[in-house]
């Protein structure tokens, strides 16, 4: 008998299924060789399960360095997007689930977010701070299109005029500029839209259930023609895969309406490491090794380096490079920075008690 070997997932990111850090059961998948005579070559695609979560809290704080934002909310845990490259696969683990496939199709939904989330702006000497929606997972991933909890938590925050920024790669965030519109009219909202690439196929491969790169675009320019600040992320950039279109997507961003830009490039904590190299050997292989002697050059020889003062943009030639190249492009196009924008925080009303009588004022 031989090892099972990964494989491909139509409309998955993950090619396997390794068990968590904290799991301390191992499973071994062994191939007993009548596999490929009894199932047909068509197996079937892993389905998406989403479970109701019921949350204590939802808004969380951050004091990392090098991340701008004081506050975050994530209305779901895992991500249908399934993007191979995603950082946040390894948070799974803590659910007792594997940061490959379980990750992109055992979600948990925080149904009661709006009312935690309400509850929580309303505590005596709360003080506000933009609130990033979608740093962990994507606020706008395929599910939020029957569970609303992204719209639900807009509209708290619409009605207690409380600032926040957004996250995505789906052109979904377009059904809500009815609620962001007049949010931007008061400073209260900046989106950024992700487009780490203009290749289809290769999208397709990495995030195949986002909003492909020309969707994401389009989103970028409806939300700019409503009045809504909106940059765009080339994130993550991953040497010799999609670096290449790093200028031609900062060019095609603006284009559209994009008035500010940032990068990131690939980080590999935990089990993710495996899950990559799983991918790149599928859909990369020649050039496998040579995005990995790359991504170690950017990581003091290593496959990652946690430390906040270089884990978003590396070190070395090669970090340095995309630097260079990335600021040239900015300036070419006019681009500012995030930062420049300041979101309101002094009409912040804290949201009033729900009262099956309604208010007489």
């Amino acid at each position: 008998m031989t090892e099972s070997q990964p494989r491909a997932f139509k409309g998955r990111g993950a090619a396997s299924n390794p068990e968590g850090r904290f799991e301390s059961i191992r499973h071994h998948a062994e191939d007993d060789g009548w596999q490929s005579l009894l199932l047909d070559d068509e197996a079937p695609r892993p389905r998406t399960e989403v479970t109701d979560e019921r949350a204590r809290s939802v808004i969380t704080r951050n004091d990392s360095p090098d991340i701008a934002f004081e506050q975050a909310m994530n209305p779901y845990r895992g991500c249908e997007h399934g993007c191979i490259y995603c950082f946040a696969r390894p948070s799974h683990s803590y659910l007792n689930l594997s940061p490959g496939l379980d990750f992109e199709t055992r979600i948990r939904a925080k149904g009661n977010l709006a009312e935690v989330l309400r509850a929580e702006l309303a505590k005596p000497g709360y003080m506000p701070r933009p609130i990033n929606i979608g740093s962990n997972t994507d606020p706008y991933q395929p599910v939020e299109k029957r569970w609303r909890l992204t719209r639900a938590a807009l509209e708290v925050l619409a009605g207690s005029r409380h600032p926040c920024t957004i996250v995505t790669k789906n052109a979904l965030v377009e059904r809500d500029i009815d609620l962001l519109a007049p949010m931007a009219r008061e400073r209260l909202v900046q989106v950024f839209v992700s487009v780490n690439s203009l290749d289809n196929r290769l999208a397709a491969k990495l995030e195949p259930r986002a909003s492909a790169p020309h969707r994401r675009l389009q989103a970028i320019r409806a939300l700019a023609e409503a009045g809504i600040p909106v940059g765009v992320l080339v994130a993550p950039i991953i040497p010799a895969l999609n670096d290449r279109d790093l200028e031609a997507v900062l060019e095609r961003a603006h284009d559209a309406g994009a008035r500010c830009a940032g990068y990131t490039v690939l980080r590999l904590p935990w089990e993710l490491k495996q899950l990559f190299r799983e991918w790149l050997a599928l859909h990369a292989p020649q050039r496998a090794e040579h995005v990995m002697s790359l991504v170690r050059q950017m990581n003091g020889g290593r496959d990652y380096d946690s430390d906040f003062r270089t884990r978003m943009r590396g070190q070395g030639v090669f970090a340095e490079l995309l630097r260079r190249r990335f600021e040239v492009a900015c300036r070419r196009h006019g681009y500012g920075r995030a930062r420049e924008l300041r979101l309101d925080t002094s009409r912040f009303v804290p949201p009033r008690e729900v009262s099956p009588q309604g208010s007489l004022f």
